[in-house]
């Protein structure tokens, strides 16, 4: 931008309305698959890796951890996570994905993908790669 007052809203507002708008696509397919949006954010961020503390993957995914231990303990009882003691550290907990939670997690990100897929063709498929190029690049903090 050249500094010039434009009539666009504001980066934070604009983005609050789609955020709001994904949640409302987001929250009934979570539903149907029985699990909460910090649950569904838990299983994303242990689906490559495990973590080694519940304040490391807190940290990753934008929550408090005292919220968390709520969340883990549900996701536990329906075998989704397992905490193991750490072999090196036996104060430290590993928190993994278990097979069913691998599993519930690829069918609500294939879900959720789907639904999203309904936004984006609002998009011309060129904005649309650009746009989610952006978009990765603004969420990690980088633009490079």
């Amino acid at each position: 931008m050249t500094g010039e007052a434009d009539d666009r809203p504001d980066l934070a507002a604009m983005l609050v309305r789609l955020g709001r708008r994904m949640v409302a696509v987001e929250q009934p397919i979570l539903t149907s698959h029985d699990i909460s949006m910090w649950g569904y954010a838990v299983l994303t961020a242990l689906r490559d890796e495990p973590m080694r503390t519940q304040s490391a993957l807190a940290r990753s995914i934008g929550a408090d951890k005292t919220r968390l231990i709520a969340v883990l303990d549900e996701l536990q009882q329906r075998d989704l996570i397992e905490r193991e003691p750490d072999p090196a550290d036996r104060r430290v907990h590993l928190l993994r994905l278990t097979p069913a939670g691998r599993t519930l997690h690829s069918e609500a990100q294939s879900a959720i993908r789907s639904a999203e897929a309904t936004v984006l063709d609002q998009l011309p498929p060129p904005d649309r790669d650009t746009f989610l190029r952006a978009l990765q690049a603004l969420a990690a903090g980088t633009t490079r």
